[in-house]
């Protein structure tokens, strides 16, 4: 597909049934890595559209070096929206993980035609702590003036994170399987893989984060799960956001990491499970 700025979109639309989940990946992720995902949702009525946000994946790429994920502005992900459209039919149903919670938050607040929403490790807060916080907006937030937006994160490896981390103390999941897979993936789909992000995507992330933090919850039902374990996003503003989104429900998988549906079966087909049947009930 091609956005509206002309950027190249690599989309896929799995058949399974008269209304469409639209699923939001997270930063780094890729189409590949959710035809289980796919498969489930067929299995349970639903089509599927999901896509690979520039920057990742098989789209078009940002940067000369093509493994530092960057944006210039969280903005620019909603053209990205825009080109999938054409792809969805019936109602339209949401399951959004990290920073595609993010984005879809956004989209949701803009008036998305989307009847109900579920989000998986929503990343609408980082985990930076104490003195880490306010040094990491001062780099991010002056790394354009720097002439270092383009630059990766210090600190960060360009190098897909699932080809460096053991499986004892990974952050994903908790399932060897799924992990073992994923790194089969990075092995096997060297051209769909992502490292680090840039100091300009790390201030487009901390600024539309906080925009959005300001804003009400959209007026649709919403569920959504983070793990016990979560140490990539901030649970904090989840739990903060989903209190004060009416009637809005939120879930804690015991002994999660942060990659929900690369979880072990039980919580992945939970997680599946509490979506849908939130869905049925707008359908």
């Amino acid at each position: 597909m091609t956005a509206p700025d002309g950027k190249r979109i690599r989309a896929l639309r799995r058949e399974g049934g008269p209304d469409t989940v639209l699923l939001l990946q997270g930063r780094t992720e890729y189409i590949e890595k959710y035809e289980g995902v796919l498969d489930a949702l067929a299995a349970r009525g639903f089509a599927t559209v999901t896509f690979d946000w520039r920057g990742q994946g098989g789209s078009e790429r940002q940067l000369p070096d093509p493994m530092i994920g960057h944006v210039g502005g969280f903005g620019e992900y909603q053209l990205d929206l825009a080109a999938v459209q054409p792809l969805l039919s019936g109602r339209v149903f949401l399951i959004a993980h990290s920073m595609g919670a993010c984005i879809g938050l956004r989209w949701l607040m803009n008036g998305a035609p989307v009847q109900a929403a579920a989000f998986s490790a929503p990343m609408w807060g980082l985990p930076m702590g104490g003195l880490m916080r306010p040094v990491a907006q001062l780099v991010a937030g002056g790394s354009g003036l720097l002439n270092r937006a383009h630059h990766l994160v210090p600190g960060i490896s360009a190098t897909p994170y699932v080809l460096e981390a053991a499986f004892e103390g990974n952050t994903l999941t908790s399932d060897p399987a799924s992990f073992a897979r994923m790194k089969a993936e990075a092995l096997a789909l060297p051209d769909r893989m992502l490292g680090g992000p840039s100091l300009g995507w790390l201030n487009a992330a901390l600024m539309e984060m906080r925009l959005l933090a300001r804003l009400p919850a959209p007026a649709l039902p919403a569920f959504a799960a983070v793990g016990s374990h979560e140490r990539v996003i901030d649970p904090a503003p989840i739990r903060q956001r989903m209190a004060r989104w009416p009637g809005a429900a939120l879930t804690v998988f015991d002994g999660a990491e942060h990659e929900i549906l690369m979880e072990k079966a039980e919580i992945r087909e939970a997680f599946l499970d509490a979506a849908v049947a939130l869905f049925r009930r707008r359908s």
